[in-house]
Formats: C-alpha cells, structure tokens, sequence
C-alpha cells in the first residue's frame, strides 16, 4: 500500500528564531503532526494486522506464527522450507489425522489400525499432508495393517499391497512407508481426497515371500508364495486382486499330504466362482496374474486346477 503519511507538509523552518512569527505556522504545523500521526497510527495497525513476520511483535526472540487466511504467494523462489512435524508414535488401534494440527504425521505401526481425517478442507484450493508409516524397522516383524479413510480415493492400483475393496493396505516388509494425501474440493461429493506412495517399496521379485502355513491366506502384498507340507494335506486361500498383480506359488517340500489353494475369482472357472490348485509334489509350481477382475494362470508346473 502507498503510504499517507506526508513528511513535507512539516515546515521544519518555523518558527523563525529571533523575531515575531504568525501563529497560523504554529497552528499548521500542529495539524500536519496531528494528521500525520493518526495516518501513522492505522498504517502500522494494518501491518501489525496483516504482514508476514518473521519475528513475534510483543515478545523479543519467540518465534512469529503467521496466519495468512488462504492468501495468495506466487512469483517467488523458496527454499529451506520445512513442514510443521506431528509424532504419534506407536499405534495399536486408530488414529485421527488433523489437518490444522501439521502436515506431517509420523506413526509406528503397533497392530492393525483405522486411520481417520478430519479438519481438511472442502472448499477452495487443493491441499495436502503427508502420513510416514513405519511397519517395524528395528526387526523383522510387520506390525499390521492400516485402513485409510472411506474418503480416500481407492482407485489407486499402483500401490503395493492396496486391497480396494477394504481401503487396507498389508505392507510387504518392514520400513518406512511415506503417502501423500491430497483434497480437491469441486467433485462429488464435493471433496475428494486421493493418495500417492511418494517413497514406493516395491520388493525384488526374489526378495517378496513368504513361507505360508495350512489353513493361511496368502499375502497379497508378496510376490511369491511357497510352503511344505506334513503327512496330511494342507489348505490355504487367494483372494481377489488387482489388475495386473501377479503371484506365484510353489511346493518347495512334499512331506506326503497335498497343499490346495482355494482361489476367489479362478479364471478357469466359468461366470465369477471359486477354483482350486492342487500341489502334490516337490517342485509343483504356478504363477497366476490378475486379468479382468479374474485370476489367470500364466505358467504351471505340475499343478491342477479344479
């Protein structure tokens, strides 16, 4: 803003010393100091209002805390920026995201857990956060599974370990899993909130299994999966996927008993319905892909599909 403070309606030349001088000159000058003054007052209180600082006005040495009410900054450069760091530390159950709170959380995955938003916003421009999810880095063991928001955009098929149906992803191997979250308001139902792996962990393919126990779910988040058998046959399950995954299973010890894996969604099967896969020898394998909402043998050996 231009300022209004004139600071050359102030005769710095009177009064003459020495002689007589008009008391009109008193009386302007008085005014001009008056007006000048008030104009000093409201501009300094406009600023005190609304400028950015980097330093708190009333406390010398605390830091400033800028509100800038969705205000618009552009053609600048910035740099050393840093985001406002929430820690929960570890999480058994659920926990709840505030947006006003920061804009990056950190959590340890403790078991399986519900992830709730709140306080995003709905209207205006687009707006992020971002969850870092350790899944137990000091060992070997994966704490849980963790549930986004129903919010939360499911159509996301290139993250590893996404069941879309559930809104739960199962991590593949301990680490840190960061995600990016962001709200578009404008859309049905006004807002949607979408999401990206911007640190993606997806494992080498010799790298991603897991040795899968009778009566065990295989683990969609891992690429291959292989068991041995007792002297008993064995069982285990495959549930839906999505497009494009790719798993494989082997028979890596035959201790006399079968292992059948009774798979949701069998390509070899008519309509949408259930098969299975018998392995009934060492070395029995099959690699299975996951086309058009079906699971698809791309590769078998010794394996029999019923």
């Amino acid at each position: 803003m231009t300022s209004q403070i004139n600071p050359y309606n102030i005769n710095g030349q009177y009064p003459v010393a020495g002689q007589d001088n008009n008391s009109q000159g008193f009386r302007t000058n008085f005014t001009n100091t008056s007006t000048n003054f008030e104009y000093a007052a409201q501009e300094i209180t406009a600023l005190q209002t609304n400028a950015v600082l980097n330093a708190s006005l009333t406390n010398t040495g605390t830091a400033a805390s800028n509100d800038l009410n969705q205000s618009t900054l552009f053609n600048g450069i910035m740099y050393q920026m840093s985001e406002q760091l929430v820690t929960f530390g570890t999480v058994s159950t659920s926990q709840t995201i505030d947006f006003t709170a920061g804009s990056y959380f950190t959590l340890v995955v403790g078991g399986n857990i519900t992830l709730a938003f709140t306080n995003y916003p709905q209207t205006g421009p687009a707006a992020s956060w971002y969850v870092q999810i350790d899944t137990g880095t000091g060992g070997t063991t994966i704490g849980g599974t963790v549930t986004f928001p129903n919010v939360v955009n499911v159509n996301n098929l290139g993250i590893q370990g996404w069941n879309t149906s559930t809104n739960t992803i199962t991590f593949a191997a301990p680490g840190y899993y960061t995600f990016k979250f962001t709200v578009t308001p404008g859309t049905n139902p006004g807002y949607l909130v979408t999401v990206s792996e911007v640190n993606k962990r997806l494992q080498p393919f010799n790298n991603s299994s897991e040795d899968i126990a009778s009566g065990g779910a295989a683990n969609l988040a891992l690429t291959t999966t292989y068991f041995t058998t007792g002297g008993s046959s064995e069982t285990a399950t495959l549930a839906a996927g999505v497009a494009g995954q790719i798993k494989t299973f082997a028979m890596t010890v035959d201790g006399g008993g079968d292992m059948v894996i009774t798979v949701t969604n069998a390509g070899w099967k008519p309509g949408v319905a259930t098969g299975t896969i018998t392995f009934d020898a060492i070395g029995d394998a099959c690699t299975l892909q996951y086309i058009s909402a079906k699971w698809i043998c791309i590769g078998n050996n010794g394996c029999v599909f019923g």
